[in-house]
């Protein structure tokens, strides 16, 4: 197919610079400092062309190089070991990770951020966030099968917020449920701090076939590069890329570009498309095109493979014909995807393509150059080494430092708080958490999204993990969850990363599943702030030794910086940092899975793991106090395996009736969880737990001590059950019994000796408040 010919320019051509090269270029405009623009002219030999200068600019963003973290997110692979590979098929450096699931099944998995985009252009930035990730997942040669997100915005009472969750909300809503996939979880938290920086960042699970995995390369000297899907159009230029890779600053308005445009069911008819043509072994190697556009592909694609490539720029397919060179290739347009195919394949490619009616290209071919050429209307405008745009950009050691103001942040522990004592005080403490807005359901957020569409989803939210059927015939599946915490990573970034892990470890088992890999999205603020840079270091640094402490390696991720707007060195510069962690895990059979809240009276009410005095961070601390100051909980791995090896092996032997993590809330919020999922009361007692552990009952109600779970067994399965958690060294208490009634005769969570609440007032409280604010 013949593209549409672009207006007549005078071409910058390779010939061209090298006669020029006192011409000034818009380097700085484009995002490149000048160490690095010296830099791209001593690769060349000369200065580059506007095409070139183009290409270096995305690629060697914050966005596409990851210059300010590669030094430190070698770790991650520096610290995996051969026993952490066992299930691994494709790590880091890929599209996405693929992990072996048993039978011949492997999932691959991966989570990205589209944060900047998402406060310029909430619905646009939110929804093309979610189609990028789902082409990531496409690219590996894997089916999506389920959706998850990670959201953080503004002040719940601030004027902005609305506008950004509403936008945001109906994005993911939009594309996500036009493509036809479940969202099966995530979370959805307020705070000021990410008032100009709200956070979006989206995860795809997709399904595969061991044989059926694709990788990004371009090999085979004569085999062609075909460009297939949406149009190339202005929207999007130099998009996430340069948008995500420096601060908001209205000075620069080369910062904010235009926000990429989705269309889900042009990407829908894309991933039919794309399984077909793996399925008829049409596909040598293939890439999507999302940040850096063309740009990106030609160059990882020639970067990774043994050859070169050149490619033809007229020949792709524009919806805006007045496009320059550069601008083609560093449009991020979205539903576009590059693939290499065989000379002898071509013409069923293009058949296959025809059918779904997915315009496309032969826009070049795959070279022995060792090079990337690109000619425009048969003008050399790019010839470059491949490897230096695409993987040879700068790497920086930023320097690092720990802040001026952390220490009197942690000094300021939250056991100064006064604590509520009287049943009344405690009563109405709890009411106010349970209504507060990030413990609050999100279920008018949630019930926009599509959770069973497929018909494959065992458990989505509020459960404490998303739960998908991979195998209709043995019932084998994944779980996954997504958590973070960035009042924890505030106050100790270490510590913070580790809790995230933690959690979504621990969701992940609470359900039932065997931990078996990690992604993450590490959302920070400036690189070029040692305060936020030390953040990142050690925030990666505890991720690292937690993963490897685990056993669970880490497949890929991402990293958003830049997410401040304010003034270098004062502690409210950037964003809380939010490293968002992922945890995969596999089920045997998904039918087995837990619920997070109990069905029916008469269960024992089991609670697993020790509380300590450990309210700093806490929600209980902000929601009442607003307060964040002190040193987060204390994390113990070893304790977090020995809870998932319990909490797997009462759902594999059928002990569990229900189960729940005990995380932001703590102890009474967990209570609430559960009584409300499926409106059955409860009554504990905290005797013994104030006993054994030596805390008070707002301390029991309220900590957010790590490594606990309730569990709900039936009278007759107690004792087995708690022979498991013997085994296992995990310690144990029964706190109670399911079943619980108020005066009234309705359901009632009822403490002993300090409150009773009727599910009512519970559900009344947790269910108002973000319908009150965003209607």
């Amino acid at each position: 197919m013949s593209a549409t010919p672009t207006h007549a320019v005078t071409p910058d051509t390779v010939a061209h610079a090298a006669a020029t090269p006192d011409v000034e270029l818009p380097y700085r405009e484009l995002g490149l400092k000048d160490d690095e623009y010296a830099r791209v002219r001593e690769l060349l030999g000369r200065r580059p062309t506007a095409a070139e200068l183009a290409m270096y600019s995305v690629m060697w963003s914050e966005h596409c190089s990851y210059k300010s973290s590669k030094k430190h997110l070698r770790q991650f692979g520096d610290k995996t070991t051969d026993a952490m590979r066992e299930h691994l098929l494709v790590g880091i450096g890929e599209n996405a990770g693929v992990v072996d699931i048993g039978d011949g099944w492997a999932v691959t998995f991966k989570v990205e951020s589209h944060n900047h985009p998402s406060y310029v252009e909430p619905y646009q930035g939110a929804a093309t966030g979610v189609g990028g990730i789902v082409r990531d997942i496409i690219s590996m040669g894997a089916r999506p099968v389920a959706v998850m997100d990670q959201l953080r915005f503004g002040a719940v009472d601030h004027p902005d917020t609305a506008r950004v969750v509403h936008g945001v909300v109906g994005g993911i809503g939009g594309y996500g449920n036009s493509l036809g996939l479940p969202n099966i979880g995530g979370e959805t938290e307020f705070d000021a701090s990410y008032q100009g920086n709200p956070l979006v960042n989206a995860l795809c699970l997709g399904v595969l076939r061991h044989e059926d995995i694709h990788l990004a390369n371009a090999s085979g000297i004569g085999n062609k590069v075909v460009l297939f899907g949406a149009r190339t159009g202005g929207d999007g230029i130099g998009g996430a890329s340069i948008l995500a890779s420096e601060t908001f600053d209205d000075a620069k308005p080369s910062k904010r570009p235009s926000v990429q445009v989705g269309d889900p069911f042009m990407e829908k008819v894309l991933i039919e498309c794309c399984l077909e043509l793996f399925a008829a072994g049409l596909v040598e190697g293939i890439q999507d095109l999302g940040a850096a556009g063309i740009s990106c592909a030609t160059s990882e694609l020639a970067s990774n493979g043994d050859g070169g490539m050149h490619v033809d720029l007229e020949t792709v397919l524009l919806r805006d014909p007045t496009l320059t060179a550069g601008e083609i290739l560093m449009s991020e347009s979205q539903e576009r995807m590059m693939a290499v195919v065989r000379p002898e394949k071509l013409e069923a490619f293009l058949a296959i393509t025809g059918k779904w009616d997915v315009e496309t290209a032969v826009i070049g071919e795959v070279t022995g150059t060792g090079r990337l050429t690109i000619d425009h209307h048969g003008e050399r405008i790019v010839d470059v080494d491949p490897r230096t745009v695409a993987h040879e950009g700068p790497v920086y050691d930023r320097p690092y430092a720990r802040p001026a103001w952390q220490d009197t942040l942690v000094a300021d522990d939250a056991a100064r708080l006064a604590r509520p004592t009287s049943p009344e005080e405690i009563r109405a403490q709890v009411l106010t958490l349970v209504a507060s807005e990030n413990l609050a359901s999100a279920a008018w957020v949630t019930d926009q999204y599509d959770r069973f569409v497929q018909g494959n989803t065992a458990l989505a939210m509020p459960d404490d993990a998303g739960v998908v059927r991979v195998d209709e015939t043995t019932g084998l599946g994944v779980a996954i969850s997504t958590d973070a915490n960035g009042r924890f990573a505030k106050l100790d970034p270490y510590s913070g990363a580790q809790h995230a892990l933690a959690e979504a470890y621990r969701n992940v088992a609470t359900v039932g599943a065997r931990p078996l890999a990690v992604t993450d999205c590490l959302n920070f603020g400036s690189p070029e702030d040692p305060d936020s840079m030390w953040q990142l270091v050690e925030a990666i640094t505890g991720l690292a030794d937690a993963c490897a402490e685990l056993g669970v390696p880490v497949t890929g991720g991402n990293v958003s910086l830049y997410n401040g707007t304010g003034e270098p060195g004062r502690i409210d510069s950037s964003i809380n940092p939010t490293p968002v962690v992922g945890v995969l895990g596999v089920l045997d059979d998904v039918a087995r899975a837990t619920p997070s809240g109990w069905r029916e009276a008469g269960l024992e009410i089991h609670l697993l793991g020790v509380t300590h005095e450990e309210l700093s961070g806490s929600e209980w601390a902000r929601v009442v106090h607003d307060h964040l100051g002190g040193r987060p909980p204390r994390v113990d791995l070893d304790a977090e395996r020995a809870l998932a090896e319990v909490l797997v092996a009462a759902s594999r032997d059928g002990l569990a009736a229900a189960a729940h993590d005990l995380a932001k809330g703590g102890l009474a919020q967990a209570l609430a969880d559960a009584v409300l999922r499926f409106g059955v009361g409860a009554a504990v007692s905290l005797a013994e737990v104030t006993e054994r552990d030596g805390v008070d009952v707002a301390t029991a109600l309220f900590a957010e001590s790590g490594a606990r779970a309730l569990v709900a067994v039936r009278p007759e399965d107690a004792v087995r059950f708690t022979d498991v958690c013997g085994a296992h060294g995990v310690s144990h208490l029964r706190l109670g019994t399911t079943g619980a009634v108020a005066d009234d005769g309705g359901p009632a969570l009822v403490v002993d000796g300090t409150f009773a609440l009727g599910l009512a007032q519970l559900r009344e409280a947790h269910t108002g408040t973000l319908p009150r604010h965003f209607g």
